[in-house]
């Protein structure tokens, strides 16, 4: 199969992810307990949709220890996430998330010696001005505080992400790299059963919740529905990373990420205006504009 289908695969499996997660967040309850079975599930089922493409789980120690400290920041990762994407724009959520991309980079030039070009710092002052365009400062306290709140969530999330860019880059720089398949196993396990335990933690939050009832009812998240979109949302999980994972390796950078994280924003931005009609202010939109291009230039398309 080209490389050029699997992009495509790449692109829709990430599109799907990104629409379930803000149809379920925007839809079904969304508490603690609730983004943690959301990625418990997701999780699972991504490890099962691997495995039946791995077949072995026989890895090194190294790759073991390093799915582990992966899997527990892609939980929180997501669950941060999720948070964010309750409390602010999908569109505006993602080009924030998408710019984390800017960690793997600097530690590139940090730990592998990799160089920065000029071009990326122009992407890096650009993705501040995304930044700073995302807080509407001319709204009253309480809009204001809410909309810090968002940005805080995805901050966090924007964090977990690069740190994700930076072990996946570790593990495949590594003479271990053809253990890929048993590390994102690995991995996905360990994300489900912290998540797994951080739901009945969290089970006595969920309570408090139920009996406020100034907040609105959102349709419960382990029904049918939810579960079968849950299921589509960790399958394309499961392609997306091992889809990504090789074409990093077998295609050049500049072709790659600019092609993954460019047209993933951009077809990002269209479901939201076409399927979640979200209306943002002017100085947001700009801001969109500055994140997508902060997002392409700092991949060094022209390199």
């Amino acid at each position: 199969m080209s490389h050029a289908t699997l992009l495509i695969f790449s692109l829709i499996s990430s599109l799907i992810c990104v629409i379930t997660l803000n149809f379920i967040t925007k839809t079904y309850e969304n508490s603690a307990a609730a983004r943690h079975i959301f990625n418990m599930i997701t999780s699972l089922v991504a490890a099962i949709t691997i495995f039946a493409m791995a077949g072995s789980l026989k890895a090194s120690t190294f790759t073991v220890i390093l799915a582990i400290v992966f899997g527990l920041t892609t939980a929180v990762q997501r669950v941060t996430h999720l948070q964010a994407l309750e409390m602010g724009p999908f569109s505006y959520t993602s080009v924030i998330v998408s710019l984390s991309m800017l960690i793997p980079t600097l530690s590139g030039a940090v730990i592998w010696g990799e160089h920065i070009y000029t071009i990326q710092i122009v992407g890096i002052v650009l993705m501040v001005g995304c930044l700073i365009l995302s807080v509407d400062f001319n709204n009253d306290n309480e809009e204001k505080k809410s909309s810090f709140k968002w940005l805080f969530f995805c901050l966090l999330a924007f964090i977990g992400c690069g740190a994700i860019g930076v072990m996946q880059k570790w593990h495949q720089n590594t003479a271990y790299k053809e253990e890929l398949n048993q590390f994102l196993v690995i991995a996905f396990i360990t994300s489900a059963v912290f998540s797994g335990i951080s739901t009945v933690i969290s089970k006595k939050t969920v309570k408090e919740q139920a009996t406020n009832t100034e907040e609105p009812q959102k349709k419960k998240l382990l029904t049918a529905t939810p579960i079968i979109i849950m299921i589509v949302c960790g399958i394309c999980i499961g392609i997306n990373n091992v889809l990504n994972l090789y074409l990093s390796g077998a295609m050049d950078s500049a072709v790659f990420f600019p092609i993954v994280n460019g047209g993933g924003l951009i077809l990002t931005t269209l479901s939201a205006l076409i399927l979640f009609r979200e209306k943002l202010s002017t100085k947001r939109w700009i801001g969109i504009g500055f994140g997508i291009v902060a997002v392409i230039l700092l991949c060094n398309p022209f390199g």
